[in-house]
């Protein structure tokens, strides 16, 4: 190596190291103010205020990396009830299991996976924002009860394994992929407090999308059984990977009413196919995207290429396997909802566009064809389903 390309080399390292610090501290400094703030989620008390956040750990639940896991709930009217399935990465082999996220490998760019705890800082990913916000009145799920079912196991809410893997230092670790067990626990929560809602909402964002279809049968049959008017909403949850059985089978161990209907390498398409198969128009089925999703085309290409970062090729790549399942979605019935978008927010989507919008500011505020999410979204759980944005991947 030439000395230009070593002092290169330094200074790149340099940087990618001070970037790591600054990120570290940034969230650790987020983390603290949360934690002594007015805003921070208190426990569930035995006489919970209504349109109040609380927290509700769960003595059976565990985070991936062993620590406490709990849930969020909101009381408001009993009729109207959202569960909702939260997004944050996913591992699907040792290499992943070993990078989970911090603030630190996010500001540097490095490769980051999956969160695998429930620190302070997730706080602010979960809840007061988008379908989540209790302040905005322009938020027309204000006024619903919420469990919202947190997300640090990198399972797709699916798993239920303690999967050994070493650490990028060499230690010994264990990625507890308990998400269907925290599933189990927390759908007891709701049941416990929200018995019989007459409107049911089962959405997710990112990871949370993939798990809607792997278990809204689950909670409409073993919990809600006797809720008609049911609505599911993925938001963003489209990631290509041909071993996807064996990862839910092997590496997750998942159940095998779970594993077993995945045959293709779109796991959503998959479980949303078995999910009408069984089901059909029992449920309202909608689907939401952007078009060239920076960050879940930053997954595909770690997957196709072994680069954990977004760029116009693989973003375009991403577009064409979005116009495909939209189809796929079409076919399974005609009448699954759509909702795309071109949103993009400088710097942070690599020139691409948004990740998930459902627990986002922009849910209430951007448009697309003059139309928020939120509309959407609040007219299909009143029977009004439409599509939305269809025109940007039929013109292309």
């Amino acid at each position: 190596m030439s000395l230009k390309n070593r002092i290169n080399h330094k200074n790149l390292k340099a940087g990618i190291v001070f970037a790591s610090k600054a990120g570290d501290f940034v969230e650790e400094r987020i983390g603290k103010a949360i934690e002594n703030s007015a805003f921070k989620a208190q426990e569930l008390p035995d006489e919970p205020q209504k349109m109040t956040w609380y927290k509700v750990p769960l003595e059976k639940g565990l985070s991936g990396d062993g620590s406490e896991y709990y849930i969020y709930v909101k009381i408001a009217d009993p009729d109207k009830l959202c569960v909702f399935f939260s997004g944050g990465g996913v591992a699907w082999n040792e290499y992943t299991a070993a990078r989970p996220v911090t603030g630190g490998k996010v500001a540097a760019g490095q490769p980051n996976y999956y969160w695998n705890n429930l620190r302070p800082f997730t706080q602010i990913m979960n809840i007061n924002v988008g379908i989540t916000d209790i302040i905005s009145e322009k938020n027309p799920f204000r006024d619903w009860s919420f469990v919202v079912i947190t997300y640090a196991t990198g399972d797709f809410h699916v798993g239920n394994n303690d999967y050994p893997y070493k650490t990028e230092d060499g230690r010994d670790e264990v990625l507890h992929f308990h998400g269907y067990v925290n599933f189990l626990q927390s759908m007891k929560v709701s049941k416990e407090l929200f018995p019989n809602p007459k409107m049911l909402l089962i959405a997710g964002n990112s990871a949370g999308a993939f798990a809607v279809p792997a278990l809204a049968g689950e909670v409409a049959d073993d919990y809600y059984p006797n809720t008609r008017n049911v609505t599911l909403f993925s938001d963003s949850g489209q990631l290509l990977y041909k071993n996807w059985r064996k990862t839910a089978r092997n590496i997750w161990q998942c159940k095998e009413s779970i594993y077993k209907p995945l045959k293709t390498d779109n796991i959503t398409l998959d479980w949303y196919r078995n999910l009408y198969d069984r089901y059909g128009d029992r449920f309202r089925y909608l689907y939401s995207s952007s078009v060239r999703d920076y960050l879940l085309s930053a997954y595909y290409n770690d997957i196709v290429n072994h680069r954990y970062e977004s760029d116009a090729e693989v973003q375009e790549d991403y577009f064409r396997q979005l116009q495909e399942m939209v189809g796929e979605l079409k076919n399974i019935t005609p009448y699954f909802g759509i909702f795309l978008n071109e949103w993009k927010i400088p710097i942070i989507t690599s020139g691409g566009t948004v990740h998930t919008s459902v627990r986002e500011p922009h849910f209430t505020l951007f448009t697309q064809n003059g139309i928020t999410m939120a509309k959407w979204l609040i007219d299909a759980t009143e029977g009004k389903v439409y599509d939305v944005g269809l025109d940007l991947i039929r013109n292309a």
